[in-house]
């Protein structure tokens, strides 16, 4: 699990932004167009936070309109990561009437929606900030947006998780099912999988929390646990092998985060922040 904020840049990334502003240009800008005298004007604007939150994707927005013109930009009045509040300008723009108009709303939406995200996982760090416990993020992304996502993640406070399923090996339910049980699905995916891979396994039951340290687990999940149930496999876990790190994952909220930590995991995985966080409302003014 990685705890610094990378900047997704790069190829991949602007493939994608020219995807999704193909995607909104279609054939062209037909009202920004119809201002022919006026389109490559160079204008200056803001962009205001119209509601209180946590800034993510202003970099983003910025290539978004620098695809459309290499002079145009998008300057960040806070860095990512800042809180803004009602009202507050946290950026500034300037280049070509065209370039801002076409870019808009890719840059807007981006930005908000990872805004909205970082905002979320704020509140939820912010509930354990003072315990050992990490907050960590899920594959639950959307799908083509994960780098951007898990991103804004990162930006909010978390540390991310898998990006991936080729990242670390996670035995969940349907592969204990399918295996025979946890043992034999270790075995058989350690023989394949190569060196230094980890091994997480989720589990449901004290059963299960033993079955998996007999066989070595690197980490253990708890799934859906009562704080009495998590509290005691922490212990059993505790006292068989200090080096093995615990995951609690499941009807995690912001009342019931703080409670989870107290048990002693080493990290509380949860999917809210980016499957159920409103955008945060921008809006861009020119001139």
């Amino acid at each position: 699990m990685s705890s610094t904020v990378l900047m997704p840049v790069g190829m991949a990334l602007d493939g994608c932004l020219k995807d999704w502003l193909m995607e909104d240009i279609g054939r062209g800008d037909r009202t920004t167009q119809g201002l022919s005298l006026q389109s490559h004007h160079v204008i200056e604007g803001r962009w205001t936070a119209k509601s209180m939150g946590i800034v993510a994707g202003l970099p983003i927005a910025n290539r978004v309109f620098q695809l459309l013109d290499a002079n145009t930009c998008l300057i960040p009045l806070l860095s990512e990561g800042e809180a803004c509040s009602p009202g507050q300008t946290i950026a500034e723009l300037n280049g070509s009437l065209a370039a801002l108009l076409m870019g808009e709303r890719v840059a807007l939406n981006l930005a908000m929606r990872l805004s909205g995200i970082a905002t979320a996982t704020r509140e939820y760090v912010e509930q354990i900030a003072d315990l050992p416990t990490q907050f960590v993020d899920t594959r639950k992304t959307t799908p083509g947006l994960r780098v951007l996502e898990k991103y804004a993640s990162q930006v909010g406070g978390a540390v991310n998780h898998r990006m991936g399923l080729d990242d670390a090996v996670m035995i969940k339910d349907n592969h204990i099912a399918v295996a025979g049980g946890i043992g034999d699905a270790i075995a058989q995916i350690r023989q394949q999988i190569p060196y230094p891979l980890t091994i997480e396994v989720e589990t449901e039951t004290l059963e299960q929390v033993q079955e998996a340290l007999e066989h070595q687990a690197d980490i253990i999940m708890l799934d859906n646990m009562s704080i009495e149930l998590m509290t005691e496999a922490v212990q059993i876990i505790r006292h068989s092998c200090d080096r093995v790190k615990i995951e609690a994952s499941g009807n995690v909220t912001l009342e019931t985060i703080r409670a989870i930590a107290k048990t002693g995991v080493d990290y509380i995985s949860s999917s809210a922040p980016i499957t159920r966080s409103p955008w945060l409302d921008l809006s861009m003014k020119l001139g």
